[in-house]
């Protein structure tokens, strides 16, 4: 095994114990991250991202499985299984990952799922009916990083 695979490895195995140091050792200093909900984050951000989602995150638990890496770029995929503090719903959210790596760290992350099928979860009725336009998705990015934002302050980050 090589040492991207590896830290593939790590990067789950922190974050199915929460240990958010962990992750966040995982990323270079200039890392970017993205994913349907969460766009664009530099390095502070999504390190703090996953801090609050390790400290918050009710009824967490992660999965992983499908972990390939070169020594320049990697994937996986993953499962979440948690419970969606706005509204008390459970959510199962089936995410693939594609990562760059420069120098033994993650340089880039990038997550892929269906925003709709996780609103039908998270959001309940008006994911169903709505979850599929572009203002239900933009609600739910500003909210989100509202959220981050209010941690990272709340947090002294």
């Amino acid at each position: 095994m090589n040492t991207t695979y590896e830290l593939i490895n790590t990067f789950y195995t922190c974050f199915q114990n929460k240990d958010y140091k962990g992750i966040q050792a995982c990323y270079a200093d200039n890392a970017f991250f993205s994913d349907p909900v969460f766009k664009n984050l530099d390095a502070l951000e999504v390190k703090s991202m996953w801090e609050m989602f390790c400290k918050k995150g009710k009824h967490l638990r992660i999965e992983f499985a499908n972990v390939a890496a070169t020594e320049k770029e990697g994937s996986a995929d993953w499962t979440a299984y948690y419970t969606f503090s706005q509204t008390g719903k459970k959510v199962i959210n089936r995410i693939h990952a594609n990562f760059k790596f420069q120098d033994g760290k993650i340089v880039e992350h990038i997550d892929s799922f269906n925003f709709y099928n996780w609103a039908k979860q998270a959001l309940g009725i008006p994911g169903l009916l709505l979850g599929w336009t572009s203002f239900i998705k933009t609600k739910v990015q500003k909210a989100a990083m509202k959220n981050l934002e209010a941690f990272m302050k709340a947090n002294k980050i």
